[in-house]
């Protein structure tokens, strides 16, 4: 393993431009066309990758030094004499060529500008700048008589051997009160030094011995432990069902990883699902990975952007913004639950960080694991055309078996008036309650209710700014858009008729849910688990310890517990609209029901008791239910694969979004209008649209979307370039691109 750049030389690990090159390039993290060409004084010495303060226009910014420009040598573009001076050179290690190569992938194939995507590998800017330091105490080298009490004695012991240490830590450290401190201080005895704020992390330990194996995870392991100590790319699916210790395999590949001396990336998809595993990881490591999600302070993610960058943290676990971080020795990494849908990035860049990731190993040379129980159809894809190994689990760690799975038909067996729980869910609820066991109900839908409607005029409380209905928060006494955030207490009296007491929710939410049930148990420990309740790591390593103690018996969940979430007392799942992701006509639509439904049947019966799901659906007959009911996973991939390949639909297909969006509905309209006259035309390629998206107005912007359609044979970027290159909007009007579209709202 190289060693982490110094600050003296912090691109010693890059090549050198050439002495006589006085103009570099800098990529600034905005979103323009491409780098800039900048002077470079005779005392600076610029590598690629090397973080730099440069002009521009009346500001000053730090951008990142490009691949020197083709023709350097001679000169070129912007005529010497008007080109702005590179400022300064940062004192920080540079950004790694892995990362240039991912950032000008990335821009090629979403069609975002280059700085744009330079943006999130710099979502830490204070790391850029000189580490903070703080002061300490050393020994002196010579230190002046004195006389030596016990507790000085103790300090002096205790330096000799030891580091050097703030005042305050030293004093907790020996024992003594912090005026010994000072007293040693202003006699010589100790000396003040600047040492860095960033504390050494602890370092993980690779052979560190992990749990028992069954057989067929012992097999899959040793092979991806070969795979993270010889290096090289390979992309390798954990296709094991919910339980079988995909988790504890993988663990295996970060040790061998480690132990090559590499860093390791692990993508989870919702941070809040970490408890577990990082507590999992530490048992395992003997030491907790670095963190990198949106709850860090800026401290902390200040910190951790930095040591990443020196290589002094080995394992990070983060969202999809993690993959961005200036990792030296990149050596594995881990997508967890990789069919989730959270990491396709909607907002700014609209990448997959999943196959982004596959990229980034690519580049770097090294493996890539996805690990699922319900692999997306793309990742199936892969697997079978060769391109990516696949290891199965098919069976339960510790001979713990899989749950049954009913369903239960609302037609026949349908819930009291203004309920949802129905008799044979109620009756099941009971018995494991009794029992002492836990139990899981699922509705994916926040709040109170989805909708609320006056009685005496019809009136629906709809979000100003979005085509949603406003979702009714009771606990918090307001209606949120859950969309753009607006929100307003909740009225009294209609807002269109000024009727009182008219105002009904209509459907459920999680509350509604968790009211009903706490009518029908009012002995049960009750809780609801939503992204609203479990806001970030903390709140839901809290949740897991109520359900470790059995401090609460009953979850009411969205998604955020329908996966990642190992509770041994659990047994009981109901699922209580198991319709509802089926609405709607989206291309994914079924594959995302199976998907979700499979992981939240998944939590029930864990660890050797017996788990069933029961599943209310009015539609018993739904292709996709009968196959969750009847565990046939596979069956229902061919028969969706087969449908998607037959109308030439992703993965089978190429499929990108051209979304345009503005305050005005007219000029949208008229800029949709203009891209479908001029859309191209060619054999295996379709243009369809433009037509308004289901929500056509989203924050209070104007939408139309078109859709183009290829075979794999076409490249879809140089189509979109050449369509897009001749087109002129005004400039309150917005066109962005989303290849591989994930939502189509």
């Amino acid at each position: 393993m190289n060693a982490a750049p110094t600050q003296s030389d912090p691109a010693a690990t890059s090549p050198v431009f050439s002495a006589s090159v006085r103009r570099v390039k800098v990529l600034l993290p905005l979103p323009l066309a491409g780098a800039y060409d900048y002077r470079l004084p005779d005392d600076m010495t610029a590598r690629p990758g090397a973080f730099v303060h440069v002009p521009l226009a009346n500001r000053e910014m730090v951008g990142v030094v490009w691949d020197p420009p083709d023709g350097a040598e001679a000169g070129g573009g912007v005529p010497d004499e008007k080109l702005k001076a590179v400022e300064a050179i940062l004192p920080v290690p540079p950004l790694p060529e892995e990362n240039r190569r991912l950032i000008e992938w990335i821009s090629a194939y979403t069609l975002a500008p280059p700085g744009a995507v330079l943006r999130m590998a710099m979502s830490a800017p204070q790391a850029l700048g000189p580490p903070k330091t703080r002061t300490a105490y050393a020994l002196s080298d010579e230190p002046p008589p004195l006389r030596m009490t016990a507790a000085r004695q103790r300090v002096v012991e205790f330096l000799r051997d030891g580091p050097a240490l703030p005042a305050a830590d030293l004093a907790r450290e020996t024992g003594v009160t912090p005026g010994v401190i000072r007293g040693l201080a202003d006699a010589g005895v100790l000396v003040p030094v600047q040492i860095r704020e960033d504390l050494e992390p602890p370092e993980p330990d690779a052979h560190r011995p992990g749990p028992s194996l069954s057989a067929a995870q012992a097999e899959a392991a040793d092979d991806l432990r070969r795979k993270a100590s010889e290096g090289g790319f390979s992309a390798t699916l954990i296709d094991g069902v919910t339980g079988s210790g995909k988790t504890e395999v993988y663990f295996e590949a970060i040790a061998a990883a480690l132990a090559a001396g590499r860093q390791v990336l692990v993508l989870l998809p919702e941070i809040a699902l970490s408890a577990q595993w990082l507590e999992r990881f530490a048992d395992r490591f003997g030491a907790p990975p670095a963190e990198w999600h949106s709850d860090l302070t800026a401290a902390q993610r200040r910190s951790t952007w930095r040591l990443v960058a020196e290589g002094r943290i080995k394992v990070v676990v983060g969202a999809r913004s993690a993959l961005h971080l200036p990792y030296p020795e990149l050596g594995l990494i881990v997508v967890d639950e990789e069919h989730d849908q959270s990491y396709k990035q909607e907002d700014g860049v609209i990448y997959h960080a999943r196959d982004m990731a596959v990229v980034r190993a690519h580049l770097g040379r090294f493996p890539i694991v996805l690990a699922s129980a319900t692999p997306s159809l793309e990742t199936v894809a892969n697997c079978e055309a060769g391109r990516y190994a696949r290891i199965d689990l098919p069976e339960r760690h510790g001979g713990a078996d899989l749950p049954t799975i009913e369903m239960v038909d609302l037609r026949r067996d349908p819930p009291a008036r203004q309920a949802w729980i129905a008799p044979p869910l109620r009756a099941a609820l009971e018995r494991c309650l009794a029992a002492g066991e836990q139990a899981l109900l699922f509705l994916n839908r926040r709040g109170y209710a989805p909708l609320t409607l006056c009685r005496a005029c019809g009136h629906r409380l709809q979000c100003p700014n979005c085509n949603a209905w406003l979702v009714e928060h009771r606990f918090s006494k307001r209606l949120e858009c859950h969309h753009c955030g607006h929100w307003i207490p909740a009225p009294k009296d209609c807002p269109e008729c000024g009727a009182e007491d008219q105002l009904a929710p209509c459907g459920p939410g999680v509350e509604r849910l968790a009211e009903e049930a706490a009518l029908l148990f009012p002995q049960a420990r009750l809780e609801i688990a939503t992204s609203d309740t479990l806001m970030g790591p903390l709140a839901a390593a809290a949740f897991v310890d109520r359900m470790a103690s059995g401090e609460t018996n009953l979850v009411i969940g969205t998604q955020i517990v329908a996966k990642g979430y190992h509770f041994p007392m659990l047994t009981l799942v109901g699922v209580i609209d198991a319709d509802l992701g089926l609405a709607g006509g989206d291309l994914r639509a079924a594959e995302r029901t199976f998907q979700l439904l499979s992981q939240v049947a998944g939590r029930a019966g864990r660890a050797g008791r017996k788990g069933r799901v029961l599943l209310q659906t009015a539609n018993p007959d739904a292709r996709v239910l009968q196959a969750i009911a009847a565990g046939d996973r596979d069956g229902f991939l061919a028969v969706e694969a087969d449908q998607r390949a037959a109308g030439g639909w992703p993965p089978f297909g190429r499929l990108a979004a051209i979304i345009v969006s503005g305050p005005e509905e007219r000029p949208v309209e008229e800029v949709a209008k203009a891209l479908a006259r001029t859309a191209p035309a060619a054999e295996g390629l379709r243009v369809l649209g433009p037509a308004p998206p289901p929500l056509a107005l989203l924050r209070g912007r104007y939408r139309r979307r078109l859709l183009l359609k290829a075979d794999r044979t076409i490249s879809v970027q140089k189509a979109l370039r050449d369509w897009l290159s001749g087109l002129k909007s005004p400039s309150q009007v917005r066109v962005y691109v989303d290849v591989d579209p994930y939502s189509f709202m």
